[in-house]
């Protein structure tokens, strides 16, 4: 179907040269649309006869109509006023969270300016921040002060809390069940009754020591059952030989 300038069809007969050509820049760029979207994309509009029509229902499907557009952007700066930095959150992380919600309103042309990023960057920064902040908000002037500075002046003291906060190290020991456990009291206590002087250890050591007594006397009671079996076992094969002979001799 052949276009005017404003997409309505015409007949192709009276084209004028001008026209000519919008006929064949809007063809041009309507097949680059169908190129660049799925097909999937394209068969919910492929009823659509103008490049305006089919870019009008992209908007339509992926952004929403009006009231869905106010929608979001409410929801969006609602999660702006509420956005906070977690406790154990770096700051790169915290930044691309930010900036993500800042797009999203950006996007819905609800955007804020650069100085209340800033303001609200340094209000949701936990308690452990709030010298930090106190300085900046002291040092700085928060109108003219970029978000790239300041993000860029907490990442420089998140380095150096890091560097002063002492490694946090934990010990994971494995208890035995409660059966043995109450067992390997008992042990220990007829082991500390049997040993001369007292001593502090490790509790890790300890554990370590407690399952390697626990472990050769599971072995020794192993053994000796074992041993009460081949002890049975053989009394039964001399009891069945006994009874053979006895048979044997009746039988003669």
């Amino acid at each position: 179907m052949d276009l005017d300038e404003e997409g309505d069809a015409v007949d192709k007969k009276k084209h004028t040269s001008a026209q000519k050509k919008i006929y064949k820049k809007h063809h041009k760029i309507r097949g680059s649309l169908v190129l660049a979207i799925p097909r999937a994309e394209y068969m919910k509009m492929s009823d659509k006869s103008t490049t305006k029509a089919m870019f009008a229902s992209l908007c339509a499907n992926y952004e929403g109509s009006k009231k869905v557009k106010e929608a979001k952007a409410l929801m969006l700066a609602h999660q702006y006023e509420l956005f906070k930095m977690k406790d154990d959150e770096s700051i790169e992380k915290m930044y691309s969270r930010f900036q993500t919600l800042v797009s999203g309103l950006q996007i819905l042309k609800k955007s804020y300016v650069a100085s209340d990023h800033v303001s609200k960057i340094l209000r949701s920064m936990p308690a452990r921040w709030r010298p930090k902040v106190t300085d900046i908000e002291e040092a700085k002037d928060l109108n003219t002060l970029s978000v790239e500075d300041l993000v860029s002046s907490i990442k420089v003291h998140e380095i150096s809390l890091n560097e002063h906060e002492p490694a946090k190290k934990s010990k994971s020991i494995v208890l035995p069940s409660k059966g043995k456990l109450s067992k390997a009291l008992k042990f220990i206590e007829s082991e500390e009754e049997s040993t001369d002087g007292d001593y502090d250890e490790d509790p890790a050591e300890m554990m370590a020591m407690l399952s390697n007594r626990l472990q050769y006397r599971q072995e020794e009671q192993e053994i000796l059952e074992q041993k009460k079996w081949l002890q049975r076992l053989q009394e039964r094969r001399s009891e069945g030989l006994l009874q053979l002979q006895e048979a044997w001799t009746f039988h003669c």
